[in-house]
């Protein structure tokens, strides 16, 4: 398995020791390659069929073959000098800066290897939703948390990044950089990948490849890790990036169950071994440490029988002073105990790691010996020794416990006078495992700025500070000596809160969650903070909005992509606080495009958010790309992004994005100012609805059109389940229709129209619709190709609208077939349309009945800046890994 070897030399590019005493190299230096074998128990097997090696990606046939006990790497005899990855037993060992993996929920995947025991996927599994890591449900507790480091934590403060690589689950046309052979298999965990620019290799291959990584094809896109600060602590990364668990016996064998420590213990969480009824107890202390992927010497450890005293029971197998005679025997006596636990043998001096990572000394560890009677202190003295800084005062340093979880990283600071061996004897009680996921990193002891932006929405809109102030302090009981209102968005109903204390903001976050204000729920983000000043000069990073509901399970698909593909800090949900946390965390961010997944409405929602913001944006008309999920998708086929989504390579969409083309759009604010009194729902009394302003894209419709906008939008309500296809969204408008096909409104004696202050006569009418791009209903051309000298050629940025008639569902079925286009109207800047009844109207597929009065239609401020799909085709290469990386001249390095 790479994964450590990956984070060792991707990361920081750190290395294993190469002196029994002072490990490591210098960050100048490029890393060494691994040595053979890492950490692997290669053992000769007999192979009944065909096993592909992981090495070559070969067939091993017959007594050729060597498989690691512990990870079950498979390869041939002739390729074991050539075996650079480490076992899964030793790569937590190698990561340098620990970083935890996203699991969301488990599913199936198919094609897909575990990265720790290197079996296919073929039960339900987890995978990381930033990195390409994937893991059997079973083997998630052993994964090292080597994850994708997207952003500094206050820890480290480099601006160069090496190549993150992560071992196989590629597809079998993969070629590797280096010798341009095939690198990838659809049926072995083989060949490697760099997480930020794709680049591939093999396995023995990628350590030819030079170190430092520019981030490829999409570099310009992607937001530098380098320029993200987020102090999160023991922050779930879940939180930090924003998004929303039979074995068969072997005839002649018996099943145990094992525990690894008391924690295993107190949750029952246990994993199985099928060993013979007359192993003997050092071959099943051997089996048990191989279930939990400790590839160490048997003789260390000992099993203790599982009974209701097992914490304080003495009853050990295979105990320090047991008599010769009985040590060999075979563990099965007439009754064998049901579970087992295994204790590591107690030591009266041990050698440990300490790791310097974040002094920047130019080596990966210390390994240093401790005794009864080392304390924390000591050991701080004697590392202080090692590195050639024995003058500095021991006060200023600390010795920091790491726990190196898969989904979450944890850190202790141990006490001055705590007695190491024996707080390694309490870890190796509670989990032999976690003991393997544990370090020691000696740390200084500045006195950090404590900084955690958290962002909350769902508050009542048009307060002033001091009034979400107190509604914070009744609802959530804030601290205000801890924290304070940096910003405020009032329209919005939103407020950023600068945190000074860890606990204070995770009680917050937490509490926000479920917490309600007038009835509306609260939510909850963790904003990281964006360091402007250290972006690159040609740096245009996309701000991703994707919202999952739209297009089915696609927007959940490319939330997972984009999170891949780019920096997940620059990728966000909009059904968690919508537009507003992303546009703050770019708010300083001097140019900048965006990239919105979802259809129209989504569309609006975005560039609704944009212009209510732009005036706090740095870059205040960032450029707006549309990948469309909805049904219509009207704006995306204008701007040539195609009818809809349909499973393309995100990859390549990126691709076209920063190739796409800048385009100006007008769009429109409708006044709605209803004259009719309506019942309040508070008083009783009849009052007219308050004026209300909403924004325009694509058009907006009166009568029928709205009409059957509205039968949808209820069906829709109704069942939202149904609703996860464009076939199926298309089939409910078609019944809609048909249902009103002989439905008569005589729309023209219902309102009256002004344009650009001139009263226009309206023909005999049945809908009345303002288009301000030339596509209406999945694609129509309402308005017609026909020449017309009464009115301008329509563009999407000429300042005017359309005004174009229907005659009923029969004439918008003729349109949308291509047979007819709509009766024109009018052409204008300024519109004013009287309702003298109650009237259906959408606005971009958003329909309500409005009450008589008046909507007033004009221009909305500035146009609003589009991205374009170029005409100009992608050039084509030789491999879709050309495209992805950049150009890397191995002969510069040698072979």
């Amino acid at each position: 398995m790479a994964d450590g070897a990956r984070a060792l030399l991707g990361s920081r590019g750190g290395s294993p020791a190469s002196s029994p005493q002072l490990g490591g190299r210098s960050r100048s230096q490029p890393p060494p390659a691994p040595l053979s074998a890492p950490g692997h128990g290669f053992r000769r097997v007999t192979l009944t069929k065909p096993t592909f090696c992981h090495c070559c990606t070969d067939f091993i046939w017959g007594l050729a073959g060597y498989q690691c006990e512990v990870c079950n790497f498979m390869s041939h005899e002739k390729c074991l000098k050539h075996v650079k990855i480490p076992c899964s037993c030793v790569a937590s060992s190698l990561v340098r800066i620990p970083v935890a993996h996203c699991f969301g929920p488990p599913g199936h995947y198919k094609r897909k290897f575990c990265t720790v025991c290197r079996k296919q996927l073929e039960s339900l599994a987890f995978r990381c939703e930033v990195c390409e890591l994937h893991v059997h449900t079973d083997c998630l507790p052993f994964a090292c948390s080597d994850c994708r480091q997207c952003h500094q934590d206050g820890h480290q403060d480099h601006d160069t990044y090496h190549h993150h690589w992560r071992e196989g689950n590629l597809s079998s046309s993969a070629r590797c950089e280096v010798c341009k052979k095939t690198c990838g298999s659809s049926e072995v965990l083989s060949g490697m990948r760099c997480e930020w620019c794709g680049i591939l290799a093999h396995a023995s291959c990628y350590i030819i490849v030079p170190p430092e990584c520019t981030f490829g094809r999409l570099r310009n896109m992607i937001l530098p890790p380098n320029c993200v600060r987020l102090v999160s602590r023991n922050f779930s990364k879940m939180h930090c990036f924003r998004i929303s668990e039979s074995l068969q016996t072997e005839p002649g064998k018996q099943t145990l169950k094992i525990f690894d420590g008391n924690d295993a213990v107190k949750r029952n969480q246990f994993r199985l071994i099928s060993v013979p009824r007359i192993a003997k107890s050092e071959e099943v202390v051997e089996a048990a440490l191989r279930a939990y992927y400790v590839n160490d010497d048997q003789q260390h450890y000992e099993l203790q029988t599982f009974s209701q005293q097992t914490l304080f029971s003495d009853d050990i197998i295979n105990r320090n002073d047991a008599t010769e005679e009985t040590s060999p025997g075979p563990v099965f006596r007439e009754a064998a105990p049901e579970a087992w636990i295994i204790r590591a043998k107690s030591k009266d001096h041990e050698v440990i790691r300490i790791y310097p990572g974040w002094l920047k000394v130019g080596m990966a560890y210390i390994s240093l010996r401790i005794d009864k009677e080392s304390t924390t202190q000591t050991v701080i003295k004697e590392v202080l020794r090692l590195l050639g800084r024995q003058s500095e005062c021991l006060q200023n340093f600390k010795l920091l416990e790491v726990l190196m979880a898969s989904k979450q990283v944890q850190r202790m600071v141990l006490d001055d006078q705590e007695m190491i061996l024996s707080r390694l004897r309490d870890i190796r009680k509670t989990s032999i495992r976690q003991m393997n996921q544990t370090r020691f990193y000696i740390v200084e002891n500045n006195k950090s700025v404590v900084r955690v932006n958290l962002f909350v929405g769902g508050l009542p809109p048009q307060l002033s500070a001091e009034e979400y102030t107190n509604i914070l302090k009744d609802d959530l009981a804030i601290k205000t000596n801890l924290l304070s209102l940096s910003h405020v968005y009032s329209v919005q109903g939103a407020v950023v809160l600068e945190m000074s204390c860890f606990s204070e903001a995770e009680r917050i976050y937490m509490v926000a969650k479920d917490t309600t204000v007038n009835d509306k729920q609260l939510t909850a983000a963790v904003i990281p903070e964006v360091l402007h000043t250290k972006l690159p000069q040609n740096c245009c990073p996309l701000l991703v909005f994707v919202n999952p509901k739209s297009g089915g399970l696609k927007g959940r698909d490319l939330l997972y992509s984009f999170r891949k593909l780019l920096n997940p800090h620059q990728v966000f949900e909009l059904t968690n606080g919508g537009p507003l946390p992303g546009f703050h965390t770019f708010s300083q961010v001097p140019y900048f495009r965006v990239l919105v997944c979802g259809g129209d409405g989504t569309v609006g929602w975005v560039l609704g958010a944009l212009e209510e913001i732009r005036h706090m944006l740095v870059c205040s008309e960032p450029s707006v790309a549309i990948l469309p999920l909805g049904t219509g998708n009207d704006l995306g086929r204008v701007l040539r992004w195609g009818a809809g989504y349909s499973g393309e390579d995100p990859y390549s969409i990126l691709i076209s994005v920063d190739e796409a083309d800048d385009v100006l759009m007008d769009r429109w604010t409708i006044l709605l100012d209803a004259q009719e009194a309506v019942e309040s729902a508070e008083n009783g009394i009849l009052e007219p609805d308050p004026p209300k302003i909403v924004q325009m894209n694509n058009y907006c419709g009166l009568g029928i059109d709205a009409e059957l906008s509205l039968g949808f939008h209820h069906a829709r309500e109704e069942e939202p389940g149904k609703f996860n296809s464009r076939f199926h969204n298309k089939g409910v408008y078609v019944k809609v229709g048909l249902q009103r096909i002989n439905h008569t409104r005589n729309l023209h004696k219902e309102i009256k129209l002004q344009v650009d202050q001139h009263e226009v006569e309206l023909p005999s009418i049945e809908g009345l619709i303002f288009i301000n791009i030339p596509s209406w209903g999945s694609g129509a051309d309402l308005w017609g190709s026909d020449h017309d000298n009464r009115f301008e050629k329509p563009r999407i940025d000429d300042g005017l609208l359309e005004v174009v008639g229907v005659t009923g569902v029969v004439h918008m079925g003729q349109v949308q077939s291509g047979l007819r286009s709509g009766i024109r109207i009018a052409q204008g800047a300024y519109f004013r349309v009287t309702l003298l009844k109650p009237t259906p109207v959408q606005v971009d597929g958003e329909p309500w009945i409005q009450p008589p009065g008046q909507m007033i239609i004009s221009v909305a401020g500035p146009k609003v800046h589009m991205l374009k799909k170029s005409k100009q085709k992608q050039k084509k290469t030789g491999s879709l890994k050309e495209t992805r990386t950049d150009s890397v001249s191995i002969a510069e390095v040698g072979h």
